[in-house]
């Protein structure tokens, strides 16, 4: 008897993503799997102004009912939208991917498959920037997920695309690290959590210096919420292996120490930020201001 496939639902919050939705809908649809099927795409519209609607919606007739949008009027954080869509996810595994991402054509399968062993709740997708590494921001970019690739290779920290069993309810609304979250959750339910490499999807870094720091600041200050609030402990909060890591990335680029200390101090500002909003400014930013120059990913949904 052959065993019925791996039931996914992928959900996918946009705010103004019309310059991406529609190479990532189409990368969604055309992915190849054996054990894994794509049941339902859920958009998840969180008031947006631009032509994100119209695009999904001219999806819509083509795809037929896989994709499904839910429009909300008032954009209320992401958390508020990924509970929209477990409201409405029906399969085995909930995926979540970021909405200014593309999967490769076989992204889906690697990352769901995990899910055969009864011991694991979540995995998490291998991040890989299109930035060109030859600028010093596209250096950085490469930089962060080089170092996010090495750490998570050995404790698990999962962002960007994750897939995790259809048991999470809802996530508390007021975090700003919606992935982290549903670690701890997961975790809490006596489950196991894998870093998957081959599951790529590619994703873009921030253009501007003022885009980098408002984009790693909120996420430091989310992820200290998170320790504060529930004493869930990211791993890449260990600051003596980031830091070891990042001493042995120094030795590998062509680049050298210049550019590797102006990551690790870009970095390292911007965790100070997020360190100083949480403690001093008491702020929240679970409704973040959006990074704009990481949108325009510009990538074939084949390659």
């Amino acid at each position: 008897m052959i065993p019925a496939k791996l039931q996914a639902s992928i959900g996918i919050c946009a705010y103004n993503e019309e310059s991406n939705i529609r190479n990532l809908l189409q990368a969604l649809a055309a992915q190849e799997t054996s054990q894994v099927e794509v049941a339902q795409i859920v958009i998840v519209s969180s008031a947006c102004k631009d032509a994100t609607d119209e695009i999904v919606e001219s999806l819509q007739q083509s795809k037929g009912n896989q994709i499904q949008l839910i429009k909300q009027s008032e954009r209320k954080g992401k958390a508020s939208a990924i509970n929209l869509f477990l409201e409405v996810a029906t399969g085995d595994v909930c995926v979540l991917e970021s909405a200014d991402t593309i999967p490769q054509v076989d992204t889906i399968e690697h990352l769901c498959t995990p899910f055969l062993d009864q011991r694991v709740g979540m995995t998490g997708g291998h991040p890989v920037p299109v930035d060109d590494p030859s600028t010093f921001l596209g250096f950085v970019t490469h930089f962060v997920w080089r170092l996010h690739h090495r750490v998570a290779s050995i404790e698990p920290k999962l962002g960007e695309l994750v897939a995790f069993r259809n048991v999470v309810d809802r996530l508390p609304e007021d975090t700003a690290v919606d992935e982290a979250c549903v670690e701890r959750m997961i975790k809490d339910k006596g489950y196991e959590i894998r870093y998957v490499p081959t599951a790529l999807v590619h994703n873009k870094g921030p253009e501007t210096v003022s885009d980098f720091l408002r984009q790693r600041r909120r996420i430091h200050n989310g992820h200290i919420q998170l320790r504060k609030s529930t004493g869930y402990k990211v791993s890449t909060m260990s600051y003596p292996r980031v830091l070891e890591l990042s001493m042995r990335e120094m030795e590998r680029t062509p680049q050298g120490i210049t550019w590797t200390l102006g990551a690790m101090a870009m970095e390292g500002y911007a965790r100070f930020l997020g360190t100083y909003d949480f403690y001093v400014k008491k702020r929240n930013p679970c409704i973040w201001d959006i990074a704009t120059s990481t949108k325009n990913l510009n990538l074939n949904p084949q390659q």
